[in-house]
């Protein structure tokens, strides 16, 4: 079956339009209650689903759909309110609900909006119960009687996750003591959380892009604009600057001279760390095919070894999950650590790496130095339509520049799976090349199926 909604990372779109519309998403409830209770079997036990979301304006009115679709099929609804994506996954897992549902659209603008689940043991939703939900959409509502469930809302959601990340840092309420941190929020889910977490290790944090007000989630803030924390760091003259995005599964650090770290970066710091702490299972990182050959040449150095899979956080946590391996994320800044939690976790991470950073005696800058980037250049290009790859004109142009690449380097073209995006990776030793290759190719493909974006 082909899915028709869900994408790399849930259901996403512009909210209000199908199909984040109100009626689709009472339909999704329901549909995503048949396919529970169908798998549960005969078992009595009145299930719940917890829900949280992040602060954009479309989130009240999402909520509210899919509660009531729940509802509708006999499901209690418990609401955690405005609160990080894998928070989400913690209450799921510790209140024994059926499943998880975060409603937010993450890096995107706050006009997008969307719905991913996890499963009861904090898990994104594998490939296999999506694919049941996306069925069921396609089928007539029951008529049958149900039984009606109820909706309550979890007073200490934001409480009980500070806490458990308090735990993550280990047993030292004085890890951070003195340290002086820029935190932007994005003005999303970590507006409360992040800035509780790190105030209670004993940093003295200069937040910025805390106040939400339902239309500037990410807006001009956040992952996506490195400069903002960057800036941030020089103002107040911090020891570290942290950055989430809005739903704050993601994560990046910006050293003491205002310089911002890529995913690979701290994947590589955290790495070696546990390497010589003996506690990285296998020696071995899982990275996703984005990451730059740099990582790799530092994994290696240290002894261990990188696992790459397809793009996104859910082909980590599969490879994770399959072979027992605990440390993964991706450049874009989603770390995994699954000795913590079982999905990407903004502040978790940044309290590990922060916990490696005050452990070393060492500044971010030169921590940051144990890795090498190959020159890599990345350009989007907004499509019209999705042509496969292997079917694009551009294809005779893509095949000479791996040609002139040869070993020396890569290109890869996927498509954004929540986006009409095409994405053009192009890694090499000669940087003027490179960035050639891309624009060359860029204007081949905008000439046949789209227009160029702002990389």
């Amino acid at each position: 079956m082909q899915r028709r909604y869900f994408g790399t990372d849930g259901i996403r779109g512009e909210a209000n339009i199908h199909p984040l519309t109100p009626e689709f998403i009472v339909r999704l409830g329901q549909a995503a209650a048949e396919a529970f209770l169908e798998k549960r079997g005969d078992s009595r036990e009145w299930p719940s689903v917890v829900i949280g979301r992040d602060t954009r304006q479309s989130g009240d009115m999402l909520e509210s759909a899919i509660a009531a679709g729940l509802n509708s099929r006999g499901i209690d609804v418990r609401l955690a309110g405005v609160i990080p994506t894998p928070a989400v996954a913690l209450l799921t897992r510790e209140t024994g609900a059926a499943f998880g549902i975060v409603i937010s659209a993450s890096h995107n603008p706050f006009g997008d909006n969307g719905i991913k689940f996890f499963g009861p043991d904090g898990f994104k939703l594998d490939d296999e119960f999506e694919l049941e939900i996306e069925r069921r959409l396609e089928l007539d509502p029951s008529d049958k009687k149900w039984s009606i469930g109820r909706t309550s809302v979890i007073k200490d959601a934001t409480e009980r996750y500070v806490a458990f990340v308090r735990e993550s840092a280990g047993h030292d309420p004085d890890l951070l003591d003195g340290m002086v941190i820029a935190l932007d929020a994005a003005n999303g889910a970590a507006f409360e959380s992040s800035e509780s977490v790190l105030r209670s290790l004993g940093a003295e944090v200069k937040v910025s892009h805390n106040r939400p007000s339902g239309i500037n989630i990410n807006e001009d803030c956040g992952c996506t604009h490195a400069e903002v924390i960057e800036q941030l760091v020089k103002e107040a003259g911090a020891h570290v600057g942290v950055s989430h995005d809005g739903d704050a599964d993601r994560v990046l650090l910006c050293d003491e001279n205002g310089s911002v770290l890529d995913g690979d970066e701290l994947m590589a710091i955290a790495a070696k760390a546990m390497i010589e702490d003996g506690t990285l299972k296998d020696n071995t990182l899982v990275a996703t095919v984005m990451s730059n050959a740099g990582l790799e040449e530092a994994i290696n150095s240290f002894g261990g070894k990188v696992e790459r899979t397809g793009v996104g956080d859910r082909y980590v946590l599969e490879a994770m999950k399959a072979n027992g391996w605990n440390l993964g994320g991706e450049q874009s800044g989603h770390f995994i650590f699954m000795d913590h939690n079982t999905t990407g976790d903004g502040i978790v991470a940044a309290v590990q790496l922060l916990k490696i950073l005050r452990e070393s005696g060492k500044p971010l800058s030169e921590l940051r130095r144990i890795m090498t980037k190959f020159p890599q250049i990345l350009k989007n290009v907004r499509v019209s339509r999705k042509v496969p790859i292997e079917e694009l004109a551009a294809g005779e142009l893509l095949r000479k520049i791996e040609d002139e690449l040869g070993t020396a380097g890569r290109i890869m073209l996927r498509y954004s799976g929540t986006e009409p995006l095409l994405r053009i990776l192009i890694e090499g030793k000669d940087a003027d090349y490179i960035h050639e290759a891309a624009e060359e190719l860029a204007a081949a493909i905008i000439a046949e199926i789209g227009e160029t974006v702002a990389s």
